[in-house]
């Protein structure tokens, strides 16, 4: 199931208030600034610090082409 496009508009990582990029096909909310996934449960983002998981080098790469390929915008403008 796809995350409600209303909620996407206004998330953002809880640590840098920036927007984020949903990969619906990984099931997690990505912020490229911090390398942190957030992952979704049951149709719910948990967006808790603590939770988070940091990706390596490698892993920000394959998901960041993904992004790319797959042209995800990010949640919100920041210069909106």
């Amino acid at each position: 199931m796809t995350l409600d496009p209303k909620l996407l508009e206004v998330l953002a990582c809880p640590e840098d208030k920036g927007p984020l990029y949903y990969l619906e096909s990984e099931e997690v909310l990505y912020n490229p600034r911090l390398t942190r996934t957030y992952r979704i449960d049951d149709d719910i983002p948990v967006m808790l610090i603590d939770e988070a998981t940091t990706v390596e080098s490698a892993e920000h790469d394959r998901l960041m082409a993904l992004v790319e390929t797959e042209e995800i915008a990010p949640t919100f403008d920041p210069a909106a």
